[in-house]
């Protein structure tokens, strides 16, 4: 595998991506939060996904494990993990790149086509997971503030999502390190959610497949 895709990409961008040996090795150094379900990993310069494609694939294989014989759950779980998994990239035909990996990984493991309900509920999430955008300046390809989707199960097959602007996020070590202005405040009185979805089936969303994600205001 090649480390760069061109020499002007690496003079222009700084470019290099990540050897396998070395990712496996440093998701090694957090092999529990990396093959738990619901941890919440973002990589704020993904590329085609060197780093997100192994933690899914870690992801999936404790679901398999924990819920391998249990259809429902199995379908559920999957998508949970696929939804705790975040993305920031820079250039265009990368987070394309990356998008079109992690749909497939999940797609192969679940044994999905196109037409699954499941398949384009994963879709969906993965259209407002992975940004095209810088992750330095916080805002996306054309301007926007960057916001995440925070996905939450539920139970009984039902989803819960709740949108945050990423530089509000990013800003939780500063209000919280001591003898900060707001360290004697709890983290849900400054952060706060800018918009919150009623419970939504795979079912439902994948019946929103295609929305763009809104933008942060």
């Amino acid at each position: 595998m090649s480390l760069i895709k061109s020499k002007e990409r690496v003079a222009d961008h700084g470019e290099v991506f990540t050897p396998p040996w070395l990712v496996e090795a440093m998701l090694n150094l957090v092999k529990d939060e990396a093959e738990r379900i619901d941890s919440r990993f973002l990589e704020p310069a993904c590329g085609s996904g060197n780093f997100l494609i192994p933690i899914l694939q870690r992801k999936l294989a404790a679901v398999e494990l924990k819920f391998g014989k249990a259809d429902f759950e199995k379908r559920h779980y999957a998508l949970l993990a696929l939804m705790c998994i975040y993305g920031i990239e820079l250039l265009a035909d990368n987070i394309e790149e990356c998008n079109s990996n992690l749909i497939e990984i999940f797609a192969g493991y679940m044994s999905l086509d196109k037409s699954d309900d499941l398949y384009n509920a994963a879709s969906h999430v993965l259209s407002h997971n992975l940004v095209h955008g810088d992750a330095l300046t916080m805002r996306t390809h054309d301007g926007q503030p960057i916001a995440f989707a925070e996905w939450g199960y539920i139970g009984k097959g039902k989803f819960q999502r709740r949108d945050f602007r990423f530089d509000v996020l990013t800003g939780s070590s500063a209000f919280s390190a001591e003898g900060s202005l707001f360290a004697h405040l709890g983290k849900h009185e400054i952060f706060k959610p800018i918009q919150t979805y009623p419970p939504m089936t795979v079912r439902e969303l994948a019946a929103v497949r295609g929305d763009t994600p809104k933008e942060a205001v």
